[in-house]
């Protein structure tokens, strides 16, 4: 299991000293989420200042940027990043992208397949010289000159991830990736009941394994050894569960574990603004499926425990820093990288 770091809000005046400081205490990738800030834009200064980690987007935005657009700086970030981009996107809700990012909501499963699939011909294309071509419902793509071409690489091209929660959006995530990104608001019952069973139709679809595949995610930890900074941690988790559960689009975790009534009460407090009181409405039976309270060095054998094989990349769900919290980030990658 590798360890990986989420940078909520990244911002390009911070990159160097993070992505500097994150390589050195051993994380194993960093990610750029696309918050408050393009996630690519940052993600060059990753590449600039490091040689190991893995660095992706968890996630781009996909429908405001065209295919063409997301294999142009995917192609670019493999190559200056020597192999170690990963492209991961995500349909986001509605809402989002019609009210934030003014773009039509229009069959997001099909819209993604085609999309993941137009990249695919980008890269095929600028990887072997043969003519470029596709065409789909969404996409009719047929225009390639020398001009336009960026080259190969001399690296492989870079995998795709997509963001899934879903039936639909995980099988294609199975069929057509590399991995998937699955949301901090999960549980060991949503993985092994959903998740993967899912996931294996869209694998056996295009004849890969489980061995073939990535399964990325951000678990909510408490680190518990200094009383302040849990009790923070703590008030910080319950705050991020209790929006996401909030939210129709995760929805299915609730009925799957029963909580649909704790689910409308959130939801309803979070129409009327109630916001500093929703993080109480998140009860114990939520709490002890969707987090791990540990010591720093005890917290990476607990999820190794708790998850098994399910997962293969994990980040915290909490702020990474250079300066704060050193010792115990210094410790659980340690502590990661023994057991």
């Amino acid at each position: 299991m590798k360890i990986d770091t989420t940078l909520l809000t990244p911002k390009l005046g911070e990159m160097a000293i993070v992505t500097r400081a994150a390589e050195s205490l051993g994380f194993d990738g960093i990610w750029t989420a696309e918050t408050q800030a393009d996630p690519f834009l940052p993600l060059t200064l990753a590449a600039e200042h490091s040689r190991r980690v893995n660095i992706g987007t968890a996630i781009a935005v996909t429908f405001p940027r065209s295919p063409a657009t997301l294999a142009y700086l995917a192609w670019d970030l493999q190559r200056y990043s020597n192999g170690r981009f990963i492209l991961g996107l995500g349909a986001q809700v509605k809402a989002h992208n019609v009210l934030r990012f003014g773009v039509k909501w229009e069959k997001p499963v099909k819209k993604m397949r085609e999309t993941i699939e137009a990249i695919h011909a980008f890269w095929h294309a600028w990887q072997t010289g043969e003519p470029f071509r596709y065409v789909g419902e969404f996409f009719k793509l047929t225009l390639m000159t020398p001009f336009f071409n960026p080259g190969p690489l001399d690296v492989p091209p870079p995998p795709i991830y997509i963001a899934a929660m879903n039936k639909m959006m995980l099988r294609l995530a199975g069929s057509h990736c590399e991995g998937v990104h699955i949301h901090a608001l999960h549980t060991v019952k949503y993985l092994e009941e959903v998740a993967m069973p899912e996931l294996a139709v869209g694998w056996a679809r295009s004849d890969k394994q489980r061995e073939d595949f990535s399964l990325s995610t951000a678990v909510f930890v408490v680190p518990t050894d200094e009383a302040d900074y849990a009790a923070w941690a703590e008030q910080h988790v319950r705050q991020q569960i209790s929006f996401y559960l909030s939210t129709p689009a995760y929805r299915l975790i609730a009925e799957l574990h029963g909580w649909e009534d704790e689910a409308h009460a959130l939801s309803q407090a979070a129409r009327n603004g109630q916001w500093d009181k929703m993080p109480a409405m998140v009860n114990d039976d939520m709490m002890e499926a969707l987090v791990v309270f540990g010591t720093w060095t005890a917290l990476p054998g607990m999820i190794k425990a708790k998850y098994g094989d399910l997962i293969d990349r994990v980040s915290y769900y909490l702020p990474y820093v250079p300066g704060e919290n050193e010792a115990g980030w210094r410790a659980t990658i340690a502590s990661f990288i023994g057991n």
